[in-house]
């Protein structure tokens, strides 16, 4: 092992298996862990028998720890960073860490595995071709829905993190904004003893999580199904037409005319022209 390395190491959402040899070869060389949460991490270590000091790096301490850290770096010492599950950095602290290290230019290498957002995209049967990742939607409602109305028009598969008490909040505002009827996943406790994964329309999973307290508890993952992709043989995208048409027409006839003129379904269409305007607070 080389030395003055920054190892971001990933670790397993759940079941211990899933750990690689790589990782733990990495976990067991190098001179000190940086682990989210030093407690939660022992139960891997343990398991491992893996003895190497950890010390604690957070959203509330990693400024402060990561300039000592790194100053390690480039004393040489080896490091390895590990969020409490998952992939280190994906709506886990390690930014400022790896960022600082970086323009240090310290050398820092990365040790693939487990990574829920890639774990629930893969049984989602929603398309994984292109996908983007927006992590945790604001707490607050009225946030979270201007942050959602934004999306209205995105075309690849959405994927958001969620917390238990939010859960329920978070899909009556998805169904409000995308449409009750837009294709949706829920993931949840991904590779633990109660994994569930849920495919229906962003209504019905609303009521599934309403009716069913256990779909309110553990990690969640959120995949939405992209708007609809204009019509191929359009020289003009359903979007770019309907935003054009929007700042001269009322709202419905900017839906009529733009379903006829790209082919689009107009029911989708008017999902977006909605979403579109009330983004711009137009209502």
């Amino acid at each position: 092992m080389s030395e003055g390395i920054l190892y971001v190491v990933a670790t397993p959402l759940g079941n211990l298996d899933d750990i690689t040899r790589r990782a733990l070869k990495v976990l067991s060389d190098v001179d000190v862990i940086a682990a989210e949460d030093t407690r939660h991490s022992r139960t891997l270590l343990s398991k491992y028998d893996i003895s190497t000091p950890c010390v604690a790096v957070h959203e509330h301490n990693e400024r402060r720890v990561a300039d000592k850290l790194v100053a390690d770096l480039c004393g040489g010492k080896t490091i390895a960073l590990i969020s409490d599950a998952g992939t280190p950095l994906i709506s886990d602290p390690g930014y400022y860490l790896v960022a600082t290290a970086r323009q240090q230019g310290c050398s820092i290498v990365p040790i693939p595995g487990p990574s829920a957002l890639v774990c629930a995209l893969s049984v989602s049967g929603l398309p994984s071709d292109r996908f983007v990742f927006e992590g945790f939607l604001p707490s607050r409602s009225a946030a979270r829905k201007r942050h959602l109305q934004s999306l209205c028009a995105e075309q690849r598969t959405i994927i958001f993190y969620e917390s238990p008490h939010r859960i329920e909040a978070s899909l009556q505002d998805m169904s409000e904004i995308f449409g009750g009827q837009r294709q949706a996943v829920l993931a949840r406790e991904l590779t633990k003893m109660f994994e569930t994964v849920i495919a229906d329309t962003l209504q019905d999973l609303l009521l599934k999580v309403q009716q069913d307290v256990n779909q309110k508890k553990g990690e969640m993952v959120i995949l939405v199904q992209g708007a609809a992709v204009e019509n191929d043989n359009s020289d003009v995208t359903v979007v770019e037409t309907l935003q054009v048409l929007l700042e001269e027409l009322p709202l419905k006839q900017a839906v009529a005319l733009t379903a006829k003129l790209t082919g689009g379904k107009r029911n989708q269409i008017y999902e977006m022209a909605v979403g579109m305007v009330r983004g711009e607070g137009k209502e």
